[in-house]
């Protein structure tokens, strides 16, 4: 398992079937500048999901194009 630090919790998205919760937090991985990911944790974050990493910019393209989804 990979070495991480949630630095900001952000959202609780959706729960899984599994019991799992899938979230938006800003996470730091390998010591490395934190980025901003979406993935399911368990419920003391101990264990994770597949998910996906997002840049501050990839971000607020997502952001900007679900606006447009209202």
């Amino acid at each position: 398992m990979r070495k991480f630090f949630i630095v900001w919790h952000l959202a609780t998205l959706a729960p899984s079937n599994n019991g799992w919760i899938k979230e938006l937090n800003q996470v730091s991985w390998e010591d490395r500048e934190p980025v901003y990911d979406i993935r399911t944790w368990n419920a003391d974050h101990s264990a994770y999901g597949k998910g996906v990493t997002l840049t501050p910019k990839e971000l607020e393209v997502l952001g900007k194009a679900a606006a447009t989804l209202r």
